[in-house]
């Protein structure tokens, strides 16, 4: 990359490569003409185009392959290739989620998980957003961030749906996804706002003629930054197995960053006029802590999606008021062409206050999602299965962290990390209150198959961690960032991800942490952009 200020642009060195990454390299780029991005990924590029959701790979073995290189320390064999001693013993071998590796995984430089067992990331190309379920509906009510005027979110939120291909009607020709819908609005009739009831959940992806869908990954943030033809490519750099070792510094001015070759060690110190860490929730703020930038609020006030999950068998009376015979042999008929990707039908009941602070979602499927006895009459339900989650908030407190250790390194030699997370009373009584509400969608469409009854699942299950870099008005310890995602105390080190959203959500948190890095983006573009 280009050194010499006097004939370049501002210089931008970003540590993480997931969706919101990706968003501060393309706003940046298409808004300044000699703006350059070095991107720094631990991991590894898992596919041809930089970033793209695996979800989308149709060989079965080369889906599994790209999964497990992005387990780091769970990456089975390939841990060599990442940097990883292969001979590294792990103690278990389990994963919260394919493509995540857990961060008490077992073995030498294993975090501290305990009340926070299923915590875990993804180390690749790409992030989470090359395996999440690409879930985008809007926050509402009072998971919106006050603070931000209604008018700018609107904007900042809709340029948010536009960098991930929002389809607000995803899965329109799908009958058991109608059917679904229409006895959750029949259920649900009159109980919820309007405007709230049962509906559509909007995904993120492109949705061909034939109902199937083209799964958003990083690559679509990216857009026009990996095309060889872009002239903005050719001021873009992406360093897949590069470690961002440590943000330099001196005077809450940042200098540039220290980056090591993630497998043969080789490290280098390179100049940057702005700095974005944006890796993820848990290691955003330890490469911070280890670079000796600690505002009181660093980790702390960690939220996450508690989740009550269950399966049910649909009922074939019940189905048929709303669905013909046929319609549904068809649907499996398009089904059966696109095997590799189990979801279709995809509704949701949104979060409202105050009678539904919940954000559920109902998944058609053909399959059930866990093996069930042959000779049990569920086990092969001509109508399919409901995979029927409630999704919960959890309400920020100092308590709840993440928190590092400068005398325990773990497997990468960063301090090591301990997360402390409680479930309390006032989180608990909301399970109860979205028991009521999900056994009654369960029990209006069919019946729980076995082991498919409602359960709490463990704490860190849903991989929405939040909170651990939150935004704020202003700079009182209680906030890590500005309103912008610029590190109180710094004038060009920046934020970003599901860490900075700062209040009690139930809905998924990758479009509002986009949102929120669209109006960093667009704030440092005025800085660089206004007259001097």
């Amino acid at each position: 990359m280009a050194t010499d200020t006097a004939t370049s642009g501002p210089r931008v060195v970003i540590i993480g490569s997931g969706p919101i990454g990706a968003t501060y390299a393309r706003l940046l780029l298409e808004g300044h003409p000699t703006a350059t991005v070095l991107m720094a990924e631990l991991g590894p590029q898992l596919t041809e185009r930089p970033g793209m959701s695996v979800r989308n790979i149709t060989d079965p073995d080369e889906r599994a392959a790209a999964r497990e290189r992005s387990q780091g320390p769970q990456a089975g064999d390939s841990r060599h290739e990442l940097g990883i001693p292969a001979s590294m013993v792990m103690e278990g071998t389990l994963t919260a989620r394919q493509g995540t590796h857990l961060i008490d995984f077992g073995g030498p430089g294993s975090g501290h998980t305990v009340g926070f067992p299923s915590a875990a990331v993804s180390t690749n190309v790409g992030g989470q957003g090359a395996h999440w379920t690409c879930a985008v509906p809007r926050p509402a009510f009072s998971e919106r961030i006050a603070f931000i005027p209604d008018d700018e979110w609107d904007d900042v939120i809709g340029e948010a749906e536009v960098l991930l291909h929002t389809t607000k009607n995803a899965f329109g020709l799908s009958a058991m996804g109608r059917a679904i819908r229409s006895v959750l609005q029949e259920e649900f009739a009159g109980d919820l706002p309007e405007g709230y009831g049962p509906g559509v959940l909007p995904v993120a992806g492109d949705e061909a003629e034939d109902g199937s869908m083209t799964w958003a990954g990083t690559d679509f943030v990216l857009g026009p930054l990996t095309e060889e033809d872009s002239p903005l490519a050719e001021r873009f750099e992406l360093r897949p197995l590069t470690l961002g070792r440590r943000i330099l510094h001196t005077d809450g001015h940042i200098t540039g960053v220290l980056l090591e070759n993630a497998v043969t060690g080789e490290q280098q110190e390179v100049e940057a006029d702005v700095v974005v860490v944006a890796a993820d929730a848990l290691r955003s703020p330890q490469l911070l802590w280890a670079s000796g930038i600690r505002p009181e609020a660093l980790g702390h006030y960690l939220t996450e999606h508690p989740v009550i999950f269950s399966t049910v068998a649909l009922d074939a009376g019940t189905m048929s008021r709303f669905a013909t015979e046929q319609e549904l042999e068809d649907e499996l008929a398009r089904r059966a062409t696109n095997p590799s990707d189990p979801v279709s039908g995809v509704n949701r009941v949104p979060f409202s206050e105050p009678d539904h602070p919940f954000a559920a979602q109902i998944m058609y499927s053909e399959k059930a999602p866990m093996p069930i006895d042959p000779s049990h009459p569920l086990a092969d339900s001509k109508w399919g299965y409901a995979n029927v989650g409630w999704g919960l908030r959890k309400h920020p407190r100092f308590e709840d962290a993440v928190t590092f250790a400068d005398d325990e390194q773990d497997y990468r030699g960063f301090p090591n990390m301990t997360i402390t997370y409680e479930l309390t009373e006032r989180e608990l009584a909301e399970v109860e209150q979205a028991k009521v509400f999900q056994r009654r969608a369960a029990e209006a469409l069919g019946t729980f198959v076995p082991g498919g009854e409602p359960r709490l699942m463990p704490n860190g299950t849903s991989l929405h961690y939040q909170g651990t870099m939150r935004i704020g008005e202003t700079d009182d310890g209680t906030s890590v960032a500005d309103g912008w995602s610029k590190v109180w105390g710094f004038d060009n080190l920046l934020v970003g991800g599901n860490g900075l959203i700062p209040t009690a959500t139930a809905v998924n948190p990758t479009l509002t942490s986009v949102a929120i890095a669209v109006r960093g983006a667009r704030r440092l573009l005025q800085e660089w952009n206004s007259p001097r």
